[in-house]
């Protein structure tokens, strides 16, 4: 080729991994596989090193590159990235909304925007005619540390904006939350556990210990993601609202939170947070609350700003999941499997709106990696409906009077040997006929997915096992009225109801029966391949391991645990009494009472679905003979997309994953 040539195939090729990096990260809407965009890639690497003097700073080859820093350099903010009040409840956002208005003398209701607040470290990005130039941490407000060579390694920043229909400022500063996508930062915590290494607290955490490598080439290792959020300066800018700025970076290739409203009035600004809460634990990054801004900038610059702050916008923060308390003491509990867990007594705490007392410690080898201690000041974690964990020991808080915790050698409840086996990290009571492992057996098997005995609480339970009016699950079923009635807080109409669940609970499809013994390593779905499988309950019982093996979704682990449970003459022992008492299977298994229309199918739900929950949507596809998996792969037939789907729905796309609306959806349930 001649130079000439040379010249316009490096920019044909720059011009088409810029195209498809902007529809994979702003619109995604992938066009290509990531195969062929390596081989772009490739083919214009090997170009540039041909040709060095034709490389340019915008080249999608120079994300990574030079040596290692000594130190970051400061930068002044043209602008300053101010910092936000917070409100904490509806009334502190009554109350901001009350502010505006008095301030800005108008009664109309104003009209704002809402967006998701990232948990993640703000960053400033300066391009000068469309170039990026500068990239910046927040720092003080007035100056930031310059990190340019690490921003550059984060993919979804675009080193060039893309001149769309709206030019492009001469000179545009932006602001944006870089963050750290949650399951790569489990990912990455497993990771630094098995090296020895200490893990980080929380993905924050780990995006500013990201960007402040000063070898660019190991932030470049973490997946790093960014959202625009803001502007900072625009030279010449026709930008009238936020709106429409984030409407504008879009289009100039920058990546903006697709969850992001307009809200007339303060009302709907407190509903849409509602919705924003509720969607928080579905969404691949952390949130911790949303912010609302005027949406008019000729607004904005009425209202004015404090000293730190602007007037004009707020942080409407959710229930921390994260707070500080001190182990008052720690205790075991005794499961149903007679797994010894250790457990945190705490002083009492709010965490995500809800008082935690306790929190797990998960087994010893837990305790020893964290060095966890009564006594010790450590930072507690609620995620979700996930209970309570400790997250990290504050070293700094000790005073020496705090004491190392080993489990102990018997069971707490019956005396029992503890016993782990070899490769196990739980430690166990073996003895199954432990009134802890009991009752926790029995709630199990009342359970809502198993025999699904209305009326069976835990204290119920409790009441039953210690009194010894049972002394297993096959005992419900020989319950006698008078029994019943004379427990604490119970009468004879509510006795009358509960003989009446166990009597509905009589007859079982052969899954729920399964589900409802609670073999180990058996969920709901297993209970169902075995229940197809075998057909009938002694067919199972006597299956060997290899025959269990031979089925799909069964593996060694479970097929082990299966031949042992039946093996085992006291649960024999158990099952007789089971159907002495009544207990018969149905002919047709719950998935033989539907057409198998999922037969080989596997489905991905993700975003906040609204039509049905998740646990329904996934009953509905395995009562269809389909399964529902957690990550999207090849071989993924249909990815149901809800309001809010990130990665996986941009992974369906990309390996051309047929994608479903929740309506389209229940269309092929019918």
């Amino acid at each position: 080729m001649t130079q000439t040539e040379v010249r316009k195939k490096i920019t044909d090729l720059r011009e088409q991994l810029n195209l498809h990096s902007y529809r994979y990260y702003v619109l995604d809407d992938p066009d290509i596989t990531d195969a062929e965009y390596d081989r772009l890639f490739r083919e214009l690497q090997q170009l540039e090193a041909q040709y060095p003097g034709l490389v340019t700073p915008d080249s999608p080859t120079q994300r990574v590159g030079g040596a290692p820093l000594k130190g970051f350099e400061t930068v002044e903010h043209r602008q300053p990235m101010l910092s936000l009040d917070n409100a904490l409840n509806e009334q502190e956002m009554r109350d901001f909304d009350a502010r505006l208005h008095r301030l800005l003398e108008m009664d109309d209701p104003f009209e704002y925007t809402i967006e998701v607040k990232m948990d993640g470290v703000a960053v400033e990005l300066v391009y000068i005619n469309g170039l990026l130039s500068i990239g910046s941490t927040r720092g003080d407000g007035v100056t930031g540390e310059d990190i340019t060579a690490n921003l550059k390694t984060i993919h979804s920043i675009p080193l060039r904006l893309r001149d769309a229909e709206l030019p492009v400022p001469a000179r545009l500063d932006v602001r944006g939350e870089v963050y750290y996508p949650t399951a790569a930062f489990k990912k990455l915590n497993e990771e630094r556990e098995k090296a020895g290494e200490p893990t980080f607290v929380n993905p924050r955490n780990s995006a500013a210990g990201s960007l402040r490598q000063l070898d660019p080439k190991l932030t470049a290792k973490r997946p790093l993601d960014i959202y625009v959020y803001g502007l900072g300066y625009s030279e010449n800018s026709t930008l009238i609202s936020q709106s429409q700025a984030l409407a504008a970076f879009k289009k100039w290739g920058l990546r903006v939170n697709p969850l992001t409203k307009i809200c007339l009035g303060i009302e709907e600004v407190i509903a849409a947070h509602a919705e924003f809460l509720e969607l928080r634990p579905t969404l691949p990054y952390e949130i911790d609350g949303a912010v609302i801004k005027l949406n008019s900038f000729a607004l904005q610059d009425q209202a004015g700003i404090r000293s730190r702050s602007p007037r004009w916008a707020i942080a409407y923060k959710f229930p921390a999941q994260q707070e500080t308390t001190q182990i008052e003491k720690i205790v075991v509990q005794v499961g149903r499997t007679g797994a010894i867990t250790p457990v945190a007594v705490l002083q009492p705490i709010k965490v995500g709106g809800v008082e935690v007392r306790r929190a797990t410690l998960h087994n010893q080898d837990e305790i020893d990696r964290k060095d966890i201690r009564i006594g010790d000041w450590v930072i507690i974690q609620r995620a979700g409906d996930v209970i309570p964990e400790v997250v990290k020991v504050i070293t700094s808080k000790r005073t020496g009077k705090e004491q190392k915790y080993t489990l102990p050698d018997t069971c707490p409840v019956c005396d029992a040997p503890v016993v782990r086996i070899e490769d196990e990290a739980v430690a166990r009571c073996e003895n199954v006929a432990c009134p802890a492992q009991v009752k926790e057996v029995i709630r199990h098997f009342a359970s809502k997915g198993a025999m699904d005995i209305e009326g069976l609480g835990e204290k119920l339970v409790d009441q039953l096992v210690e009194k010894e009016l049972i002394a297993s699950y096959a005992d419900l079923y020989f319950l006698k009225l008078e029994q019943i009635a004379d427990l604490e807080r119970m009468a004879e109409k509510s006795a009358q109801n509960l003989l009446e669940g166990i009597d509905k609970s009589r007859d079982i499809a052969l899954n729920r029966l399964i589900y409802a013994l609670g073999i180990r390593h058996v969920g709901e779905h297993v209970a169902r391949v075995l229940a197809n499988h075998f057909g009938t309950l002694d067919k199972l019982s006597t299956a060997s391991e290899e025959e269990l093996q031979d089925i799909h979704e069964v593996g060694p682990q479970v097929a082990q645990s299966v031949n042992k449970f039946f093996a085992e003459p006291r649960n024999q022992q158990v099952l007789e009494r089971l159907f002495a008492g009544g207990v018969k299977v149905q002919q047709k298994l719950v998935d033989e009472q539907t057409e198998q229309k999922f037969a080989g199918m596997t489905f991905v739900f993700t975003g906040a679905l609204e039509k049905f929950t998740r646990d329904e949507a996934e009953k509905m596809v395995m009562d269809r003979g389909g399964r529902a998996a957690s990550s999207v792969s090849k071989k993924t037939n249909y990815v149901v997309a809800g309001p809010g789907a990130g990665s996986k729905l941009a992974k369906a796309e990309q390996l051309g994953v047929d994608v479903l609306t929740e309506d389209e959806f229940l269309e092929m349930v019918g």
